[in-house]
């Protein structure tokens, strides 16, 4: 099939948008993408809080997602060089997914009790191959996607990637009343195996230009580019609206497994209520999210989504008043699995609509590097916040936090303005 003739289909309506191979790459990549970073947030704070670690010292766990920040300083090196038989994309994928496997099921074998340094080590292990493994596959599926797919697509990939944390937050939570950690983690860790088969299976996506003959051009070009695009105040205001988006959000799930265990639900219940509520909300969210944002646009999907994701932090806050409430934990949890999962899709499109596809690696590396930076030190100071204000003034609080960046809207993303 000719490249006219696949941007056509890509272009028509209909079942046949959304169910094809491009659709199924970005459920399978999605899928693990988001795995390594939930187990760091879902999976770690539970293993962490059931083993007697003070809450403060969870939350500074959140530093260990330091190299999501930085990203962007390695990228170019994906960009620039690639691997014998796999290619570029490939060879960096199947190398970062083989080592997070491996990486992952070592973490059963240290106790929190003993050896917390050699974990926080290995979970920084985990978040550099987990950053480098999303430079790649934010690539990649911004060159196999058109134009006219980046929207749906990304919904698809980023419900895909919050499914995702249904394994460490729900299945691995149940395993781990039943069996020892070190299995749990072995467990987990071959969900891995999904994207690894992925990988070997596609081909290498359509190159945009000429790929950077040298380093330099790898660093230079795409922060050139970015910057005399439309100057450097537009610049400024594309930085500051990533920072900001997911601020509130971000902040607000971070320790939501502890705040459900400091509620009085087992592990068992967390497992089981996430497992149904949050499956067909991600489903949903998931369906919901590719054809909204095919027929509104990503600009518009922006507001709708922002507003949404917003109301389901004041729903953490009601829970933090209502106390231990089956029903109330599966509205949360379900509210939050769909409208924040929304949210992420449009912003993620954003971004990809952003991203010169020239400089794929770096740009979208640059970008989501940024959105990251919340979730490391913000998040980090999460424990700290809770233990002065309560659950609820600092729930009330990632809600204020969530303000700033929808304010920004009529600048970045205007209503009328597909």
């Amino acid at each position: 099939m000719t490249l006219s003739a696949q941007a056509e289909q890509a272009a028509k309506p209909g079942w046949r948008h959304y169910f094809n191979r491009q659709m199924l790459i970005c459920v399978s990549l999605g899928f693990s993408s988001g795995l390594p970073l939930f187990i760091l947030y879902n999976l770690l704070s539970a293993w962490l809080k059931v083993e007697g670690v003070d809450l403060k010292a969870i939350g500074l766990f959140a530093l260990v997602g330091f190299p999501y920040t930085w990203k962007f300083v390695w990228s170019p090196l994906m960009d620039r060089f690639q691997f014998p038989l796999l290619g570029r994309r490939r060879g960096w994928m199947l190398v970062t997914q083989a080592a997070l496997l491996a990486a992952v099921a070592g973490l059963g074998f240290l106790s929190p009790k003993t050896e917390l340094t050699a974990i926080v080590f290995l979970c920084g292990v985990v978040a550099f191959l987990s950053a480098s493994q999303d430079i790649v596959i934010d690539a990649y599926r911004r060159e196999l996607l058109s134009d006219q797919q980046q929207g749906s697509g990304t919904a698809v990939f980023v419900n895909a990637y919050k499914f995702s944390t249904l394994v460490p937050g729900s299945l691995s939570l149940i395993l781990s009343d039943f069996l020892s950690w070190q299995l749990v983690f072995i467990i987990t860790a071959l969900f891995m195996l999904p994207g690894i088969l992925t990988t070997l299976l596609i081909s290498e996506p359509r190159i945009y230009g000429v790929p950077p003959k040298n380093l330099r051009e790898a660093v230079v070009l795409p922060f050139k580019e970015f910057i005399t695009r439309r100057g450097w105040s537009h610049a400024l205001l594309i930085l500051a609206f990533i920072f900001l988006y997911k601020l509130g959000d971000s902040m607000a799930t971070s320790l939501a497994t502890p705040f459900y265990i400091d509620l009085g639900f087992s592990r068992t219940q967390i497992g089981l209520i996430a497992k149904n509520a949050g499956l067909w909300a991600s489903l949903a969210g998931g369906i919901l999210g590719a054809v909204w944002l095919e027929k509104t646009g990503v600009n518009r999907g922006l507001w709708i989504f922002g507003v949404l994701q917003a109301l389901a932090i004041l729903g953490f806050a009601i829970l933090a008043k209502t106390g231990m409430s089956t029903w109330m934990l599966g509205a949360v949890i379900g509210m939050e699995a769909f409208s924040v999962g929304l949210g992420t899709a449009a912003f993620t499109g954003y971004i990809a609509t952003t991203t010169d596809p020239r400089y794929t690696a770096t740009q979208f590396a640059l970008f989501t590097s940024l959105a990251a930076v919340p979730r490391t030190f913000f998040n980090a100071a999460t424990g700290y916040i809770v233990a002065q204000t309560g659950w609820f003034t600092f729930f009330i609080l990632c809600f204020v936090l969530a303000l700033p960046g929808m304010m920004l809207l009529p600048k970045i993303a205007p209503w009328r303005e597909k």
